[in-house]
């Protein structure tokens, strides 16, 4: 995230291309016509304040020929946790734990969390996404299931 550059929006195919992210790896990650439309905004308000390289970074740092610090990153989201009331530590990876979470609760197939997080194994996927409380509850238990179907009714519906 830090050393995002304006090339790295796609916003044709509404993709971020993050290079050399977690684990080294490039990857490519959702972008969303609500998230466009900010990056959009802050394109213009950077531009207008003249802190923005044609071919700069995103998220310029101290000076605009350096990209945002992982330091200055941190600390964005220790001040948002503390606005949000969240008193859990958070770190920038809780960010990628989160999104992992909510697309298991939105019921999002784990191979493609799998392709959208950038893991070659599912086995990493699974244990990184850590099953969500709301997916665990949902699943009908086998003595439930025993139950419905000696009743005569569907344990699928």
């Amino acid at each position: 995230m830090a050393s995002l550059k304006i090339g790295d929006i796609d916003s044709t195919r509404m993709l971020i291309r993050v290079e050399q992210g977690k684990g080294r790896k490039d990857r490519n990650a959702m972008l969303s016509p609500r998230l466009l439309a900010l990056l959009r905004l802050w394109w213009q308000e950077g531009k207008r304040r003249g802190v923005r390289l044609p071919h700069g970074w995103l998220f310029p740092g101290r000076s605009r020929t350096d990209p945002v610090s992982t330091r200055q990153i941190n600390r964005a989201i220790h001040e948002a946790a503390d606005a949000a009331g969240i008193r859990k530590r958070v770190t920038p990876h809780t960010l990628r734990h989160s999104f992992a979470t909510h697309l298991l609760e939105q019921d999002v197939d784990i191979r493609v969390i799998q392709v959208l997080l950038g893991h070659s194994k599912l086995d990493t996927t699974a244990l990184y996404a850590r099953v969500a409380t709301r997916t665990i509850r949902s699943v009908t238990r086998p003595l439930e299931r025993l139950a419905l179907l000696m009743e005569g009714k569907d344990p699928g519906g």
